[in-house]
C-alpha cells in the first residue's frame, strides 16, 4: 500500500500488476477485481487500431490491462460503469497510470448504453458481468461487491444486448462466465447475432474429478459458423499449489507477442 497514491484515504489500497509496472486504487471492503478480469483481459488480443469497451468495468482492471499489454496497438479503450464509486477508481486509475490520452471512463447504466456511445462504436468489447442471479451466489457484506457480482441491475440478456448494440459487424464481444453458466450465455449470444467462435474453459488445478469452475467465450458479430474449442486451462498446477505456469505467465511483465496467451 502507498499511502500518496491512494491520497491518504485509509478505505482504499492501492496494488500493483506485472512487477509494479501497473498500479490500481481499490477498495479495501468493496468490490475487488479478480483473476476473472486477469483472464479476460488476455484472452482475445486486440488487432492493430482497435477501439476496445471494458463493460461494466468496475475499477477499470480489464481496460489497464490492456493498455499494458498492447498500448502500441490500441487506438482507445472506453470504460462504462454503473457505480459512482467505482468509475471514480477507474478515473484515478487511469490518470495514475498516465493512460489519459487513451482512456475514457464513463458513469453509466449499461442498460441505455446507447445513451452513452453511439451503435457500432467498438472493435471489441470485453466484459466480467456480474455472475450471480439477484438472490443466489456468495452473500456480499457491501452493496458495492453485491451490485458488481449480482444481477441486481441487470440481466445476463441485457449485458449481452448492450454489447451486441455497441461492437461493430464482426467486432469481438469476449466474456467471462460462470462454467454453470454456459448454456445461458450461449443462448444470450446467439440471440443477439454474436456467434462463439473460441471457447476455453478454466478449472482450478488439474483434477479428472474437479468441474470446470469458469468459461472464456469470444464472439464474433454475425460471423460465420465454426468454433474453436480450446485447451483447459488451469489456475493453479494442483490443489492449494502455486499458480500454473500458465497463470504465471499472464501476471509476468513481459510477454512473448505472437505467443497464445491462454495456452494451458
Amino acid at each position: 500500500m502507498d499511502n500518496d497514491q491512494a491520497g491518504q484515504d485509509d478505505t482504499i489500497s492501492c496494488d500493483t500488476l506485472f512487477e509494479g509496472r501497473v498500479h490500481c486504487l481499490q477498495h479495501r471492503s468493496g468490490y475487488r477485481f479478480s483473476v476473472d478480469a486477469i483472464l479476460a483481459a488476455h484472452f482475445s488480443p486486440p488487432l492493430p487500431g482497435a477501439t476496445v469497451l471494458d463493460l461494466g468495468s468496475g475499477c477499470g482492471a480489464i481496460a489497464l490491462i490492456c493498455l499494458y499489454r498492447w498500448q502500441q496497438q490500441i487506438a482507445s479503450v472506453s470504460c462504462l460503469e454503473l457505480q459512482p464509486g467505482l468509475a471514480g477508481l477507474a478515473s484515478r486509475n487511469m490518470a495514475m497510470n498516465g493512460y489519459a490520452g487513451q482512456m475514457e471512463v464513463v458513469q453509466g447504466d449499461l442498460r441505455h448504453i446507447l445513451d452513452f456511445f453511439p451503435a457500432e462504436t467498438f472493435s471489441q468489447v470485453i466484459c466480467n458481468p456480474p455472475f450471480y442471479k439477484k438472490n443466489s451466489g456468495r452473500p456480499s457484506q457491501d452493496q458495492e461487491s453485491f451490485i458488481a457480482r449480482h444481477q441486481a441491475h441487470c440481466t445476463l440478456q441485457e449485458v449481452v444486448a448492450a454489447a451486441a448494440a455497441v461492437v461493430r459487424n464482426r467486432g469481438k464481444a469476449v466474456f467471462v462466465y460462470p462454467a454453470t453458466g454456459l448454456n445461458s450465455l450461449l443462448v444470450a449470444l446467439h440471440q443477439h447475432h454474436l456467434v462463439p467462435k473460441r471457447l476455453q474453459t478454466i478449472y482450478s488445478y488439474p483434477d479428472a474429478a474437479a468441474p470446470a469452475r469458469l468459461v472464456l467465450v469470444e464472439a464474433v458479430k454475425n460471423g460465420g459458423e465454426g468454433m474453436q474449442i480450446m485447451a483447459p486451462f488451469y489456475i493453479y498446477e494442483r490443489r492449494m499449489g502455486a499458480y500454473s505456469p500458465g497463470m504465471q505467465r499472464l501476471y509476468a511483465p513481459d510477454w512473448m507477442r505472437g505467443e497464445e496467451v491462454l495456452c494451458g
